[in-house]
């Protein structure tokens, strides 16, 4: 395997100034070859501007945040990561590789959760690169590899997990959103190491059940909310009728006995777990009239 080594570059500006001294030495030459009527130097002056002119092309110029891989006749000879003005040899061949800070959204997958739903999913993944040699070398498009594992890691990873919670504890897309995106940051990380790449960040952008089966899940979750806030009611109601028929015993306000402790607490029953006003009834006669 290629691994990422520091390529040997020479200052840009020190081959500057050398490449103009090699300009000057051939003007020079030709106006010597002119006045002594020297015909070889004009040949020397022809080879001298050849090699300047060629030299020249061995500059390069590396941006911050930004990476040059050098090759030599297929060989790896390094890479440059140094911001900066260098020269390399001519016959190098100079890939540039960007280091910066990238991100990109998936498309939204249609797959089947652990209880086998289907759902639509899509993710944020932010990457960087940081071995250029093992992203230039490989695999074939390191760019294009980014976003085909990603996809592949968040559609494995979504038929692990249930899209809500059904049972107590029990791991969701929906309800654990901080592990289910370290879990899809972990997963992509183990598939882009091999393309020297860095997952800094991986979160769901995108869920919802398919439109097929949308209709019924919204209303599954509407009876779900609507029976645990039933059990709270029913849960206070008993309560509050607990709280009354201890605070009349012990205040001594009025005997009752079981019939009628039954059904005052079915009166109050009714009255406080009622999703209606109720409507009162005066009895003007005794408690068993």
């Amino acid at each position: 395997m290629v691994r990422e080594t520091k390529a040997r570059a020479v200052s840009g500006w020190l081959m500057v100034f050398l490449l103009l001294a090699l300009l000057i030495v051939s003007i020079y030459s030709l106006v010597m070859s002119a006045r002594a009527q020297m015909p070889w130097a004009v040949g020397l002056w022809v080879f001298l501007l050849a090699l300047d002119v060629f030299l020249l092309t061995g500059f390069i110029v590396v941006n911050p945040n930004e990476a040059q891989v050098v090759l030599l006749f297929g060989n790896y000879l390094g890479s440059i990561k140094q911001a900066g003005f260098w020269w390399m040899n001519p016959l190098c061949n100079k890939r540039r590789v960007s280091l910066r800070v990238r991100n990109f959204e998936t498309t939204k997958l249609k797959v089947n959760d652990q209880h086998g739903n289907p759902i639509e999913i899509a993710a944020v993944v932010v990457w960087q690169v940081v071995e250029t040699a093992e992203a230039i070398f490989h695999v074939d498009d390191y760019e294009n590899f980014v976003h085909v594992q990603s996809e592949s890691a968040l559609r494995n990873l979504a038929t692990s997990y249930p899209y809500d919670q059904h049972v107590e504890g029990e791991k969701a897309l929906r309800s654990h959103t901080g592990e289910i995106a370290e879990q899809i940051k972990r997963e992509i990380q183990e598939r882009l190491t091999k393309a020297g790449v860095d997952v800094i960040e991986a979160r769901i952008s995108h869920l919802a059940y398919a439109p097929e089966i949308a209709n019924a899940m919204l209303r599954r979750q509407q009876a779900t909310a609507i029976i645990a806030a039933r059990q709270k009611i029913v849960e206070g109601a008993v309560s509050m009728v607990e709280m009354a028929l201890e605070q009349l015993a012990a205040k001594h306000v009025v005997t009752l006995d079981e019939e009628r402790k039954a059904t005052m607490v079915s009166n109050l029953l009714v009255v406080l777990c009622s999703d209606r006003d109720a409507q009162p009834v005066v009895n003007a006669g005794t408690l068993y009239q």
